[in-house]
């Protein structure tokens, strides 16, 4: 018996692959078929995957050219695969020539031309329109989001935006967009959904005025400077029938998304408090130093290290307390707020003009969780206790600037795939906007330092 082996996401499932099953059973007698996870897919960096695994393992079963399914869920398994069960050839599609020549050694490799014109990119665009993405906003974090959109399926950047219209051609023409303008009626009309990059006190005006638009809105952090701004957003996105989203992109990391879900499942135990410190050092000449109206540490960090605490203690904090230190210009050069849950107590430290370890830890009753800097893009993590020789590592990939993640999350919630709401709700945007506009308060008039919620 000649034992043929494949991968493959098996994604929206169609013409192609059915054929590239018939090529590949037609090489032997008994063919395998390994399905990938999604966690593998997004680790190997294809991300916006629509159907579930269930439902791409019975695609290919439905076909009647597999003999077995199996999964595929880790670097180095195909090897494994080739050895256990004896393989003879292993086969994959032609667009991945030369990938898999290191098999030689284990069994015959073939690449099977793939179908032309027939793709579940092609596909997905039938079922679900591709996304005209427009930029408002020409700064360094906009110049780090058009790369990683190429990596999320369904979407793309067209356009961009500025007030200032020299910025917007210089940012369209090394980006490669195909349209720049200051007019922002002639930028709604020629995109679908808006990425908003401009400084902090103008994100509430943009994302409303694109909301009322019909337009859908990831907007970076922090999403408004104010609570009831922010209840304003959510109240008009749902009222439009659009998807509003903060880009808080720690939100959306795979690592730190396993992280909660062991913080959460009692393995420490009852979280008592919360330490989350972002620190770093940068020239005074920056927008973050030189803004007076909504620059400093707090508002450019605190949104991940506020986020942090909210998402492991809950946005029912009873009380939050502000110290630190401001520059000549008044803005926060480090800030540390204290923040008072019925049972539990959480820190939350920024600097600009301060540099700390920048640590995340979790203490609980049984045990805590640390995570080194940059925690905000979770690669490894530490879970540890009483006895040291319990003590377990993880470690997660984390792709790129980390911004395809929250992208590959807003183009499933265009599509009607609510996978991501569970990651940043809207009540917890809104109290990272509420503890925001508590800072300005404070540095604003000096006074409020202290402040007792409900």
């Amino acid at each position: 018996m000649k034992k043929v082996i494949t991968y493959g996401s098996f994604d929206l499932f169609h013409e192609g692959h059915y054929r590239l099953l018939q090529r590949a059973k037609a090489l032997g007698n008994y063919l395998i078929v390994g399905v990938t996870t999604e966690h593998y897919d997004e680790s190997r960096g294809k991300l916006n995957v629509v159907d579930s695994l269930m439902e791409r393992v019975e695609h290919v079963r439905q076909t009647g050219l597999a003999d077995e399914i199996i999964i595929e869920d880790h670097v180095g398994q195909k090897v494994e695969d080739i050895q256990k069960y004896q393989i003879d050839i292993f086969t994959v599609g032609s667009d991945w020539i030369g990938a898999f020549d290191y098999l030689k050694q284990y069994c015959q490799v073939i690449y099977l031309e793939r179908t032309k014109d027939v793709s579940s990119t092609m596909l997905r665009a039938r079922n679900f329109p591709i996304i005209k993405l427009g930029i408002i906003g020409c700064g360094r974090i906009a110049t780090r989001m058009v790369p990683e959109v190429k990596y999320v399926s369904g979407i793309y950047v067209e356009g961009v935006y500025n007030p200032h219209i020299e910025s917007a051609e210089r940012f369209a023409d090394k980006c490669e967009l195909n349209f720049y303008t200051d007019d922002l009626k002639e930028f709604f009309e020629n995109i679908d959904a808006v990425y908003i990059a401009s400084p902090h006190d103008t994100h509430y005006t943009y994302a409303k005025e694109a909301l009322l638009n019909g337009k859908h809105v990831l907007c970076e952090k922090p999403i408004t400077l104010k609570q009831e701004q922010a209840i304003e957003l959510y109240k008009l996105a749902a009222e439009q029938k659009c998807v509003l989203m903060e880009g808080i992109k720690t939100a959306y990391c795979p690592g730190f998304i396993q992280m909660l879900g062991i913080a959460r499942s009692g393995a420490i135990g009852t979280i008592r408090d919360v330490e989350a410190c972002f620190t770093k050092l940068t020239s005074p000449i920056l927008r973050e130093l030189t803004d007076t109206e909504s620059g400093g540490s707090f508002t450019e960090l605190a949104s991940y290290t506020l986020f942090a605490i909210i998402k492991l203690l809950g946005t029912k904090y009873q009380e939050v307390r502000f110290e630190g230190f401001k520059g000549d210009n008044g803005l926060d050069i480090y800030t540390k707020a204290y923040l008072k849950y019925p049972y539990a107590i959480a820190t939350s430290k920024t600097g600009l003009g301060v540099k700390s370890e920048g640590q995340l830890t979790i203490s609980g009753t049984r045990g805590y969780i640390k995570i080194a800097a940059p925690w905000w893009k979770t690669q490894e993590f530490e879970v540890c206790y009483e006895d040291v020789n319990q003590n377990e590592r993880y470690f997660v990939k984390y792709l790129g600037e980390g911004l395809r993640y929250e992208v590959s999350d807003f183009v499933s919630a265009l599509n009607g795939f609510e996978k991501s709401e569970y990651k940043l709700t809207a009540e917890e945007s809104i109290a990272i906007s509420g503890l925001m506009e508590h800072f300005l308060n404070y540095k604003n008039s000096g006074e409020c330092a202290h402040v007792t919620v409900g």
